[in-house]
């Protein structure tokens, strides 16, 4: 019997991934969908901008020549000397030549110029549509990936079904060969058939300190959510504590004297759609990519000073501002700083914080901090249990 060498380790960490549903490719498979479902929808939006565009020069063109026509004809049918007298009395500058030289030199110019912008539009819109074809074609054909992917993971999973319980039953070339659709290396597809056909040498004993660090998993999962449940409670109880007082006090308030002198507030002006669309403007996101739940989101919370200064601060960490797409409620977390210094301070990645951004959502400073103390207590290293742990 071989002993679990790190290199085994290693190959069977990355088997291991693919049998999941956090496996990289699956992952990865999803993230380019995403990214092409997005891009589908942002050219689909602009396409349709183009061609209204499109439509109105078509029709100022269209309008301009024919006004334009119209114009000259009835500027030639006019003669000066005809209304001379009613001009000069009128004290008019009238002269119908000039006018109509005027119109003569400057229509084709003005049409020349609508005609280039539709055009200019036009070739836009040929250059959206490509992407937008691009964008609906790779989703169709990431969906076929999917279902092929799925398929082989299904096959991966029996194998180690097979060989777990010491029943192998197929042949080295058909564990190469779907491993090679993994992008294993030809030398990892013969060490992990070997793997799999010999699992007395080390798939084994893998295959305890795996199911052991799962039920570690477990277990911090569990404490994470009792902490949780934990800190709701106790916060509601203070709110209740809280509440009587203030209670009193406005009662106590509702009774005084009517003489007293009040001091009228002026009231603010309640933010609109408008306001966030501007604000959107302002740090160069796209507002189509926000749904109408996030506006809303960010219309309960409105505060341009609190978004700009988490949209900094992930600015400087190298974060990108995509996260904010998929999780709008960030940019008015009033605790993020703190929070992602918490994390930082136990060994965490802007990286990390990127991918499992739900980390920074679920939980508020005081809950984190009880995460973080409940994985030591547990003799754990915070910085070695993935954020998708917490």
């Amino acid at each position: 019997m071989k002993m679990l060498n790190a290199e085994m380790t290693s190959l069977l960490d990355k088997l291991y991934n693919l049998r999941g549903d956090d496996s990289v490719v699956l992952v990865s498979m999803d993230e380019e969908r995403r990214e092409a479902v997005e891009t589908r929808d942002k050219t689909s939006a602009l396409k349709a901008e183009l061609q209204d565009k499109i439509n109105v020069l078509t029709s100022e063109e269209n309008v301009l020549a024919e006004e334009g026509a119209k114009l000259k004809a009835v500027l030639s049918a006019i003669k000066k000397d005809d209304f001379a007298t009613v001009i000069e009395h009128l004290n008019i500058d009238f002269d119908p030549d000039d006018i109509r030289a005027k119109v003569e030199e400057r229509l084709p110019e003005t049409l020349e110029k609508v005609a280039s912008e539709k055009k200019d539009a036009g070739e836009e819109l040929v250059k959206v549509e490509d992407e937008m074809n691009q964008a609906i074609t790779k989703i169709e054909e990431l969906g076929i990936r999917r279902d092929e992917a799925i398929s082989n993971q299904e096959r991966l999973n029996k194998y180690f079904e097979l060989a777990l319980n010491s029943n192998i039953n197929i042949t080295r070339d058909e564990i190469t060969s779907l491993l090679a659709k993994f992008d294993f290396t030809e030398e990892e597809q013969r060490e992990a058939a070997k793997i799999l056909m010999f699992p007395e040498d080390g798939l084994f004993d893998y295959e305890d300190s795996y199911a052991k660090k799962e039920e570690t998993k477990k277990e911090v999962d569990e404490f994470a959510k009792e902490i949780r449940d934990k800190v709701a409670e106790e916060e509601r109880k203070d709110a209740e504590v809280i509440i009587e007082p203030v209670i009193n006090e406005e009662l106590t308030n509702s009774h005084k004297s009517q003489t007293e002198i009040s001091i009228p507030v002026q009231e603010q002006k309640e933010p609109t759609k408008e306001d966030v669309m501007a604000f959107f403007k302002a740090h160069d996101f796209d507002g189509l990519d926000f749904t109408a739940n996030d506006i809303d989101k960010l219309l309960e919370h409105f505060n341009e000073e609190l978004f700009a200064k988490n949209i900094s601060l992930f600015n400087s960490l190298g974060i990108s501002m995509d996260i904010f797409y998929d999780n709008v409620e960030l940019m008015y977390d009033i605790e993020l700083d703190e929070k992602v210094k918490r994390l930082i301070g136990v060994g965490k990645t802007a990286q990390d914080m990127y991918l499992n951004p739900s980390v920074l959502i679920k939980y508020n400073l005081v809950e984190l901090n009880d995460a973080i103390e409940v994985l030591t207590n547990s003799g754990l290293d915070p910085k070695n249990v993935p954020l998708m742990a917490y």
